[in-house]
């Protein structure tokens, strides 16, 4: 049985909550509620660019440039989340296999003398290998997707460390691929460009193509989900899978903005991505994630640590900060569940 759209969105658990809210909150409340956040960001912005302390070097553009293209890969690595939770998984891999797949299409490069787009295929490739894989593990094994996830996780960073001895790969890597990280097209960095090109990718598909349907039915209740004819191993499977992919794409542009590959196990990189995509569901889609509230989510972040640091605060005010604002992004997430859930009910 093949699920039709009608018939998705004629399940209770698949429908949206946004009717339900709607009927709580309008007009200013509603507009603040949805938009909160990105309100925020623009007083936060505007305060660092006008305090004496930080606001000539916050508002040059080489400060501008640095912000957004240092983001760039942290935005992907985010992006790289959304597929599962999407369908009601958090995938604690995207660091590791990020890391590993810049360590993989390094290698290739340095180590085997293959060319730039066959090194880049490889680190796609291998990322959709460890992501399907988990996928296999979670949808047709049932195995708990924590254990999972943190497991190859931690499986990825043995796997890095013995294979790099803790040393970085800087030899050997194609002029073409840092290239992408540090030049510049019609006046952009070029790594910003091509991580909008895949943002773009992530938001067509999740929002406009049934698997993205499919995936927020499976996320909202597996067992409706199941009775409307979608096939839910396949989709939990595909999830992963793609969450792989565009964590291996995320790797390719670690190494380019980098120009090297580091035996770091990716880990750092997964708080800041969890802390944006918990914050997209908090501002714009209330109560789901979204391409457009990670990318929010990761300026705020973003341009709160920069600020911060440039009007002297100690260094580890930046750990401090993404720590709080996930802390908050999961109570009001937790706080607007329970307030449509007893919507729902009332």
């Amino acid at each position: 049985m093949i699920p039709t759209d009608q018939a998705i969105a004629a399940t209770p658990a698949a429908a949206s909550d946004s009717a339900v809210v709607s009927r709580k909150f309008s007009g200013w409340p509603r507009l603040l509620q949805r938009y909160g956040l990105l309100l925020l960001l623009v007083a936060m912005a505007f305060m660092f660019a006008v305090l004496p302390e930080s606001g000539a070097a916050f508002r040059s553009e080489a400060n501008l440039r640095a912000l957004v293209a240092n983001q760039a890969v942290g935005l992907v690595v985010a992006l790289a989340l959304l597929f599962p939770m999407a369908a009601g998984f958090l995938d604690f891999s995207v660091g590791a296999v990020t890391a590993t797949t810049s360590v993989a299409a390094a290698a290739a490069m340095a180590h085997f003398g293959l060319p730039p787009l066959v090194a880049i295929c490889i680190a796609l490739l291998g990322g959709v290998a460890v992501g399907g894989f988990i996928g296999l593990l979670v949808a047709k094994f049932e195995m708990n997707p924590f254990i999972a996830t943190l497991g190859m996780a931690t499986l990825l960073g043995g796997v890095i460390l013995a294979y790099t001895d803790g040393l970085q790969i800087t030899n050997g890597i194609s002029p073409q691929v840092t290239a992408l990280g540090s030049g510049t097209w019609f006046g952009l960095p070029r790594i910003v460009v091509v991580a909008a090109a895949i943002a773009f990718g992530v938001w067509f598909v999740m929002e406009h193509t049934p698997l993205g349907r499919y995936l927020f039915a499976v996320g909202s209740n597996s067992n409706a989900a199941r009775l409307t004819g979608i096939n839910v191993v396949k989709v939990k499977f595909i999830s992963f899978a793609l969450s792989g992919l565009v964590a291996g794409a995320a790797g390719a542009l670690l190494l380019a903005r980098q120009g090297s590959a580091t035996s770091d196990s990716g880990m750092s990189m997964l708080f800041p991505a969890l802390t944006a995509v918990l914050l997209s569901t908090i501002v714009v889609y209330l109560g789901r994630p979204s391409v457009l509230g990670t990318v929010i989510g990761v300026l705020f972040l973003a341009v709160s640590v920069s600020g911060l640091t440039l009007i002297g605060a100690p260094a580890w005010v930046g750990q401090f900060f993404n720590g709080a604002a996930l802390l908050v992004a999961v109570g009001v997430s937790s706080v607007g569940n329970i307030s449509r859930s007893r919507a729902r009910a009332g």
